[in-house]
């Protein structure tokens, strides 16, 4: 059947046009015809609630919000919810979506977040290149109490840019995200989950501006991705598996991470972790894995391969006794059982002295640790790396620089 327009459907006094292709629908729903407004002062946040209920009950088999090109809008806290009739939907930015710059639009409502989808199926949020999110976290940043602790009224929960909560076959596609308050993109609650194109930029100085942070998800994917913040490029928390995380640009931040975890002493669950094909440039930390003595549970079978570092501090860590501040004389008889981590094509320059750093808990030791093809120097002239290894077992292959350092 060939493809015809439909003439637009009028629902009130705005508009979505039809189109219909073979036997499927899809509609697409200028967020401007909504009532949206050009511009950084006039609040948008209304006219996209609409737009996005009309998609959301669309009787078709697919939905598109659209803000359109060279269009700038104001959009103060929402939540996207579904479920949806419309078999999939999908927000599509084509313009810039700004945040208020004032703390104070957050009062009365949940400071954690700004853009918000949650309980929506087949969902796709996508700038195709040229769209932009931009939280404007300056003032955020100014009161935040990491950086200013003897500031009266200083805030340690600031907007998440964007949160994708209990989301299935989600993806998240070809946008650039700029100065968010804190964490720019949140998965929380969801499965099958793909991250893919995306540049995510804060001053290196920002707090806790983390790139993408993972809770409680499963069967995520995060690939081809530019990540450069004031924390990590990618983090991962608890309750979470099977994660792919590949081909990523990663500094100025703190590297990728999973955790820390256990910091409540909880049972911790994370399973099913790859990391493979990133470049880490100038970050304070590479690749890592940080839990709480107090903590329990499993960590297992993680691999980290081809990672590149240029003048990294830190490049690999494994830090079980994260947050003791007593040392050894206030240590735990609890651990988080971190066990059958690879790590494997690790190279490049290193400028701390200590390039691997496996601190395992004396109660709850590290184990399966693998180390193979690892060449690492010293960013600093004329100086060597080393290794650090406490009650991490293990076997090393092809390991040039640093020595190994694992027990049997």
């Amino acid at each position: 059947m060939g493809a015809f327009a439909v003439p637009a459907v009028i629902f009130g006094l705005v508009c979505a046009v039809t189109f219909t292709i073979g036997f499927s629908k899809e509609n697409v729903f200028n967020v401007m015809s909504y009532g949206a407004v050009e511009g950084t002062t006039r609040d948008s946040s209304h006219a996209i609630l609409k737009a996005w209920k009309a998609a959301c009950s669309s009787k078709t088999e697919s939905s598109t919000v659209l803000i359109p090109k060279r269009h700038t809008l104001l959009v103060k806290p929402i939540v996207l919810r579904g479920p949806c009739r419309a078999n999939s939907i999908t927000f599509m930015i084509h313009g810039e979506i700004v945040a208020p710059t004032s703390p104070g639009e957050w009062t009365r409502t949940d400071q954690s977040q700004w853009l918000a989808f949650e309980g929506v199926s087949r969902l796709n949020v996508t700038g195709t290149g040229i769209g932009k999110i931009d939280g404007r976290g300056t003032r955020w940043w100014s009161q935040s109490c990491r950086d200013h602790p003897d500031l009266k009224g200083c805030t340690s929960l600031a907007p998440t840019a964007m949160k994708i909560i209990s989301c299935n076959n989600t993806s998240l596609s070809n946008i650039h995200f700029i100065n968010s308050s804190q964490t720019h993109v949140l998965i929380m609650g969801s499965k099958r989950v793909e991250i893919k194109n995306l540049v995510i930029t804060a001053p290196e100085s920002s707090p806790n501006t983390d790139g993408i942070h993972i809770h409680s998800s499963h069967n995520v994917i995060i690939k081809n991705t530019t990540i450069g913040t004031g924390d990590d490029c990618v983090s991962i928390g608890d309750y979470t598996s099977n994660v792919n995380i590949s081909h990523i640009r990663c500094g100025p931040g703190h590297g990728i991470s999973i955790g820390s975890l256990g910091r409540s002493g909880n049972f911790v669950q994370v399973e099913d972790i790859r990391v493979s094909n990133v470049y880490f440039k100038g970050t304070t930390n590479g690749a890592r894995i940080k839990t709480w003595q107090i903590g329990r549970g499993n960590i297992r079978r993680v691999t980290f391969q081809n990672l590149y570092f240029e003048s990294v501090n830190n490049p690999f860590i494994i830090d079980q006794n994260y947050g003791n501040l007593g040392g050894l004389s206030n240590e735990k008889q609890t651990g988080v059982h971190i066990a059958n981590v690879s790590i494997n094509n690790l190279f490049g320059t290193s400028i701390s002295n200590v390039a691997i750093n496996l601190n395992c808990s004396r109660s709850v030791a590290c184990t399966g640790i693998l180390l193979k093809s690892i060449q690492l120097k010293s960013a600093n002239s004329g100086q060597k790396v080393t290794s650090s290894c406490l009650n991490a077992h293990g076997f090393s292959f092809g390991v040039v620089q640093p020595e190994p350092c694992l027990q049997i």
